[in-house]
């Protein structure tokens, strides 16, 4: 593993454990050349779906742009960094377990979109103003409705 400080290839680790439930190995190290110490996290590579996006390229599943997306939609929300790693752990799993080959990017951002009507009203509507693509004041208008209408069925 090459240090992040000295790009020294040597280290020796540290300590090891068990983080996520088990699906994930946090490790951390120490550089043999500077002498500083850095964690590194091991998990087992899932084999994810190619996501098809709509003009029809495909590229990579990559859960750090979900991770963006809801830090995006969740900025100065009371949501800590871990609810949101959490949330996209969830999406990911999900994701992986549709056992697809391909997934057509909608249905990322649909998984993304339910999350977040659970976790907070006001980033799920900034994040669905954006994903929608909203023309005008009503179109938003009509999805607070929605929400608004959802609140007071609970």
């Amino acid at each position: 593993m090459k240090c992040p400080f000295c790009d020294e290839l040597e280290d020796k680790v540290v300590d090891s454990r068990m983080a996520k439930e088990g699906e994930v190995i946090r490790r951390r190290r120490e550089c043999l050349g500077c002498k500083r110490r850095y964690t590194t996290y091991e998990r087992v590579e899932e084999i994810l779906p190619v996501v098809v996006k709509k003009d029809g390229r495909r590229e990579s599943f990559d859960r750090t742009k979900i991770l963006a997306g809801l830090k995006k939609a969740c900025e100065k929300r009371p949501i800590s960094t871990a609810t949101l790693e959490t949330v996209t752990d969830r999406i990911e799993k999900r994701i992986q377990e549709m056992g697809e080959t391909e997934i057509e990017s909608r249905i990322v951002g649909e998984e993304l979109m339910k999350e977040l009507h659970q976790l907070d009203q006001v980033a799920y509507v900034r994040f669905a103003s954006v994903y929608r693509e909203f023309k005008d004041i009503d179109q938003f208008m009509d999805e607070l409705r929605t929400l608004a209408q959802q609140r007071r069925e609970r």
